[in-house]
């Protein structure tokens, strides 16, 4: 539940800096990088959204995991970024 409630922390973070990057956009103050940032985070969104519809269908506990396999076998992220450990070894 720790991990949990720190990888929504850092999801609500990383979702405010988001839209604060789409209202300097519109004001034509953000730069591409910027724009990479935020678009990615946009995505993260959109999957954290898919897998909350997922988890209030009837067999959830059952669906996700299998949802989740699914998508490491075809080999997309079902869950947003801050959900898997970062590993920094390479750097």
């Amino acid at each position: 539940m720790i991990v949990l409630k720190g990888a929504l922390a850092q999801e609500k973070q990383e979702t405010k800096e988001m839209l604060h990057i789409y209202k300097r956009y519109t004001r034509g103050k953000a730069s591409k990088d910027e724009m990479k940032i935020a678009n990615e985070q946009f995505v993260d969104l959109i999957k954290g959204l898919g897998i909350g519809i997922v988890a209030v269908l009837p067999f959830a506990p059952i669906t996700i995991p299998v949802v989740l396999k699914l998508g490491k076998w075809v080999g997309v992220d079902v869950l947003p970024s801050s959900f898997y450990v970062k590993d920094d070894s390479n750097k």
